[in-house]
């Protein structure tokens, strides 16, 4: 058991390093993507109270050695706390760990940030959902990044293995038609996200570039749909069979 601790202790180190040099990455004034893949991913592998932890160094390291305001903090801490309580409550649906992400840091971290950074940070011109959307975009980027990631450790056993040597819950969470359909998905989503972030930040020719990243969603969306359709149909006639 206390080797068990010293090893969650380690691995909590390890993520909040690893959450502190890949932050910067895709990251714009509200949107931290891959804050919330680590987020996702401790809540998965130690549960919502290292989770929180975690989110709550990271966010302090970064707000006292990058300058980052106190969004670093409100939106991370409520998303990463979610995720490990709603893969605990669906026992072990990684897909629940990313909507609790999506949920904590999307709606509630994006309306607490507001009077956080209009009274405490003064800034002006803010409203309630002023940062909604960018908290939500950030969220589905790192989420969908974070859920093909896990979902490939749980389909080869590693999930499964990590957790035990961890002495965190075991859930089984095997692939399924539906489980695929949604990774094909979420690469779109993350190359559709990832096209807008570049579009902001380097300014790229918006009709162009948009067209090419409503394109690219169609596609992989269109390719889920296509599968799970055929899947689905294989599976109804071997049933009948």
């Amino acid at each position: 058991m206390k080797n068990k601790s010293v090893l969650r202790m380690a691995v909590l180190s390890m993520l909040v390093a690893l959450g502190v040099v890949i932050s910067p990455i895709l990251r714009v004034e509200g949107m931290c993507p891959m804050a919330h893949l680590i987020n996702i991913v401790c809540s998965v592998l130690l549960g919502p109270w290292y989770s929180l932890l975690c989110a709550t160094l990271i966010g302090i390291i970064r707000m006292a050695l990058m300058g980052i305001p106190p969004l670093a903090l409100t939106g991370a801490i409520f998303g990463a706390f979610l995720s490990g309580v709603f893969y605990r409550l669906s026992k072990g649906k990684i897909l629940f760990a990313v909507l609790g992400e999506v949920i904590g840091t999307g709606i509630i971290g994006a309306i607490v940030s507001y009077p956080v950074m209009t009274f405490l940070w003064g800034k002006e011109g803010l409203s309630w959902i002023f940062y909604v959307p960018s908290f939500i975009a950030g969220t589905l980027i790192g989420g969908s990044i974070a859920y093909i990631f896990l979902r490939k450790l749980a389909d080869n056993g590693m999930l499964a293995r990590m957790q035990g040597a961890l002495g965190t819950p075991c859930y089984s969470d095997s692939r399924s038609i539906i489980t695929t359909t949604i990774t094909i998905a979420s690469f779109g989503g993350v190359a559709f996200l990832v096209i807008r972030v570049l579009i902001m930040i380097f300014a790229l020719p918006e009709p162009l570039w948009s067209f090419i990243a409503f394109g690219v969603l169609g596609v992989f969306l269109l390719a889920a749909a296509i599968y799970f359709a055929l899947r689905k149909t294989g599976g109804e006639k071997a049933v009948d069979k």
